[in-house]
């Protein structure tokens, strides 16, 4: 078997592989004051090796690790130490050696025969997979002479000629030795760069691949045959650690163990626990005295730290440390960062202008006016009473704070600034792919996921059963039509567990108003409206954090049970669900208070009631822009606190204090063991794997929805959207520098679905805020007033207009306030607010003709601002081109020079085979002339004259 061979394939002279088990050195019987001895004259190997980054002959880097469990049983270690007391023992151990790194597995088999069936399996799975690892190139070195008890590790080193082949193959773009120069700007250009660049360089990271490069080396995918083309002067450099990294993974995951017909690559050993982990390994240490400089460390001193939040993103070099996806992901953040700056702007001066404008709005000055005298109608049955409008005045005042007539341009600058964002962040991303020699790069078809592969196996074997037949199968919609349905039937339950949960806090909402109505303080019944919206967006907001945490968890469920063939179209379909359920639920609360609260109420005397006992909720006599705007803010700064910043640093320190407390235990136990430095693949193992960017992008993708979509009711959603990216931005930098294990590069040219996402955003918000502007806030019926309606032109009577007239004996019966004289006086007559006929008209308490003029002008606004705003986007998105000029000249220079390359290597060939068959012939003639027998027997005997390879 291949199993039994595999390290018979490995001669340590042959392949110059040593793999070395100090731990199994010890088990067979050395004495510990003689290794103390032999330690304390020879180097210290873990320096050597630079603790974990290299083999142990300190030449080879190791650039990828597996990590596995393994049982070491008692009567093992109760061997060896009977051992370290005969030295006859030592000296046959010493000739009967086990095989290099298998030594404790042989010395469990011999102590334990019956072995566990499940570990003895995955034991010899890994020798499998390892064997088919070597024989595809890699070298290996096995260490369980660590501080991590029963954790193996096995270090994976590519040499150069592995790395040559793979790069060929996944056509890696390398620099050649060709360099050329970038275009310079001129003139008036050049001066203002010049500026600009001195202006912004307190601001710039100390970092040499931010600074601007006036020339750059010309790119060419990797090739064995065109290996002068390349600049190999350093080999060890070539291919730098991200690179080494993602061609070893991409080796690792083609490899396959077939054994008992199960076809299993890296991923599907992890997922069967063969392996317990799988990564390549950080550069250094980040911190501490002594330290290297790595490229580890630069980064968290120019960019996962708080004290450099001012400064720009050393993003090219995120990118060679994490590779491009990763560095896409930053440089996206950054742009958006970038473009709240205005957007907050703006959004400070619209508020602003509602604040300096608060005084002379005459409206809420004729709501706050004691001398109207306006009494309004009860808010409840029975336990409510009459009530002076005067008693909303600093509801009005507030509200006029984001509903005056600045909302309506924030809303259209908005609409424009997300699409300015949009076509910003492409030519930004084009500028990226030339930078990072990308133009060129297309996705190919991923390797079949462990789970496909497995499905796919399961049917395979079903059929052969049943039909006896062997060919090539796959899953079709028929064998994920369960899958299909489960996923439909679960998310129509989610979504209605939302609605629900909103229904829920609604009839709270009412109940609790109720309840406070009856309160004997006249403070607490004037606050029961504030206390009933705080109390229930609290409650809206611990719902939806809870909520977010379990849609997550379902949305991945439901993934995995339609079984993806791939890693892309897994991550497509998990965030398209995932963004669903949470967009419902972050969503549907704000939705209801903009567009559904105060729509069904009825009129006094004909309420519309829940369950034959709740009246439908009003909005304020200001209208529900004011609690539009609270539930906006309180849910979006609530879930940036908490979910954003508080999980994101305590859930990560709290699981990071917990393996402190297991491994303080375990070094209390084996002292000697906790005063050995740890290997870096030791301190990488204890950090937190990386679980892939959708939760990052999911919560900015989320935040872009709060400071776009009701940006109408809330001018301040950018500002606290910006203060909280300028934290994210380092909060994230520091957990992928310091908390998390490195990820594996991915090579990406774009942030894939997720720009799909934001354009539909962008579109859904024209509609979204139409909507509010023309049906939530009161900026609709004042122009209908001001310019059909009013006397003298202007606002004095608008809030009379707005009021609709009710005869209190018109009470259904039991519905009447039970203190009907508790303003001091009996009402007649009370207000609400409608646009309804009064009760001494023929058709009393009918809808007005004015209502019917309000509707018409708000559906006539939403459609012309849909339209304008749409034409005006699409204005933006043509005159703004997605590729920079002068990116697109370079591009262009860039397959000038590489045709102008090889039209040079041709001449080249051509001038050296003419050469060479100039020197044949004169040579041939002289052979000739010498030798005339040689010239009568042409055929054959010539050419033997003289032969000289030929090597283009």
């Amino acid at each position: 078997m291949r199993v039994n061979k595999k390290y018979s394939c490995l001669p340590a002279e042959e392949k110059g592989i040593h793999i070395i088990n100090i731990r199994a050195i010890e088990d067979i019987g050395y004495d510990q004051h003689e290794s103390t001895l032999l330690n304390s004259l020879s180097k210290n190997p873990d320096a050597d090796c630079k603790y974990g980054l290299y083999f142990r002959d300190g030449k080879r880097k190791v650039d990828y690790i597996l990590v596995y469990h393994y049982k070491k049983s008692s009567a093992g270690k109760a061997l060896a130490r009977r051992a370290q007391h005969n030295d006859a023992s030592v000296r046959s151990s010493k000739q009967d050696q086990p095989l290099p790194g298998k030594g404790v597995q042989l010395e469990m088999g011999e102590s334990e025969p019956h072995m566990d069936y499940h570990e003895d399996d995955k034991r010899f799975r890994r020798e499998e997979y390892e064997g088919n690892l070597v024989e595809a190139g890699l070298e290996l070195e096995r260490d369980e002479d660590t501080k991590i008890h029963g954790i193996g590790f096995v270090k994976i080193h590519a040499p150069w000629n592995v790395l040559c082949r793979e790069a060929e193959f996944l056509k890696l773009k390398m620099p050649t030795k060709k360099m050329y120069q970038i275009n310079q700007t001129h003139g008036l250009l050049k001066k203002i760069n010049s500026v600009i660049q001195k202006i912004t360089e307190p601001i710039q990271p100390k970092v040499a691949e931010h600074k601007p490069q006036t020339v750059k080396r010309l790119s060419y995918p990797f090739s064995r045959e065109k290996q002068h083309l390349f600049d190999l002067s350093d080999k060890d450099s070539f291919f730098d650690s991200k690179t080494r990294s993602t061609i070893v993974y991409e080796i690792l995951k083609r490899t396959t163990c077939t054994k008992a017909k199960y076809s299993m690559g890296i991923t599907s050993l992890l997922a069967n626990g063969v392996y317990s982990a799988a990564y390549p390994l950080h550069d250094g240490d980040y911190e501490g005295e002594n330290v290297e400089p790595n490229d580890r460390k630069l980064l968290c001193e120019e960019w996962a730290s708080y004290g450099v939040f001012y400064k720009y993103q050393p993003i090219d070099l995120v990118r060679k440390y994490f590779g491009e996806k990763i560095g896409l992901y930053f440089a996206w953040l950054g742009v958006y960062t970038q473009m709240l700056i205005p957007a907050s702007v703006v959004g400070i001066i619209v508020f602003l202008y509602g604040c300096a404008t608060v005084d002379e709005n005459i409206p809420s000055m004729e709501m706050c006016d004691q001398r109207n005298n306006i009494t309004m109608c009860p808010l409840c049955d029975k336990t409510c009473s009459y009530w002076k409008m005067s008693s909303a005045c600093a509801t009005a005042r507030a509200s006029h704070l984001f509903d005056n007539p600045a909302t309506v341009f924030f809303s259209v600058f908005m609409a424009l600034w997300a699409a300015t964002f949009m076509e910003h962040w492409k030519r930004k991303q084009m500028r990226l792919n030339y930078r990072w020699d990308l133009t060129g790069f297309e996705e190919e078809e991923d390797h079949p996921r462990a789970e496909y592969e497995a499905k796919v196996l399961e049917k395979s074997l079903r059929k052969e059963h049943k039909h006896k037949e062997t060919d090539k199968e796959k899953l079709t919609w028929k064998d994920r039509f369960p899958a299909y349905l489960t996923n439909f039937v679960g998310i129509i339950f989610m979504v209605g567990l939302t609605f629900a949960i909103v229904f829920g806090v609604i009839i709270y909402r009412i109940s609790t108003a109720a309840a406070l109505a009856i309160s004997s303080t006249p403070s607490g019944r004037s606050s029961v409206r504030v206390t009933v919206t705080a109390t229930a967006v609290i409650i809206n907001l611990v719902v939806i954090i809870i909520l977010d945490e379990v849609y997550g968890c379902i949305a991945r469920w439901l993934t995995q049970i339609e079984v993806p063939k791939t890693d892309k179209n897994f991550e497509e379909r998990l965030i398209f669900k995932a963004f669903l359920l949470k967009f419902v639920n972050a969503y549907t609360p704000i939705f209801y208070v903009a567009f559904f609260k105060g729509r069904f109420v009825g009129r006094p005397g004909d309420y519309v009631y829940i369950f034959h006992s709740f009246r439908m909720e009003e909005c304020a006599p200001g209208g529900c822009l004011m609690e539009l705007c609270i539930q906006l803010s309180i849910i979006m700064l609530g879930k940036q606190l908490i979910q954003n910043n508080l999980f994101e640093i305590g859930i990560p320190k709290m699981k990071k204090f917990i393996r402190y407390l297991k491994l303080k235990r375990r070094r209390s136990l084996d002292h000697e063991e906790h005063m050995k430095k740890k290997q870096r693949y030791e301190v990488d193992y204890n950090l937190e794997p990386f679980a892939g960017l959708t939760p990052e992008y999911m919560e900015m993708i989320i935040q872009f929805g709060f400071v776009t979509l009701f940006v109408a009711s809330f001018p301040l959603a950018p500002l606290f959207a910006l203060l909280n990216n300028i934290i994210e931005i380092r909060l994230d930098a520091k957990k992928f520098v310091t908390e998390l294990r490195r990820p594996v590069a991915v090579r990406a040219k774009d942030i894939g679905i997720w720009y799909n996402i934001l354009r539909g955003i962008g579109k859904l918000a024209v509609i979204i805020n139409a909507f509010v502007i023309s049906f939530t806030s009161d900026f609709i019926p004042r122009l209908v007033y001001l310019y059909m309606y009013s006397e003298n032109g202007t606002m004095h009577g608008f809030v009379n207009h707005t009021l609709s007239s009710f005869n209190v004996s018109d009470f259904q019966a039991g519905t009447a306030p039970n203190d009907p004289l508790d303003l001091g006086y009996e009402v007649q007559i009370c207000r609400y607010k409608d646009y309804r006929e009064p009760p001494w008209s023929e058709n009393k308490y009918d809808i007005s003709k004015d209502f019917w003029a309000v509707l018409a002008a708000r559906l006539a606004f939403v459609i012309v601002f849909q339209n304008l705003v749409m034409f005006m986007s699409e204005f933006v998105d043509w005159i703004i081109p997605d590729i920079p000029k002068d990116i697109s000249q370079q591009i262009h220079k860039e397959k000038v020079l590489m045709v102008e390359v090889f039209m040079r290597e041709e001449q080249g060939k051509l001038q050296m085979l003419e050469t060479w068959k100039d020197k044949d012939k004169k040579k041939g003639e002289n052979c000739n002339n010498h030798s005339p027998r040689l010239s009568r027997s042409r055929s054959g005997s010539l050419s033997s004259c003289h032969s000289y390879p030929l090597d283009v």
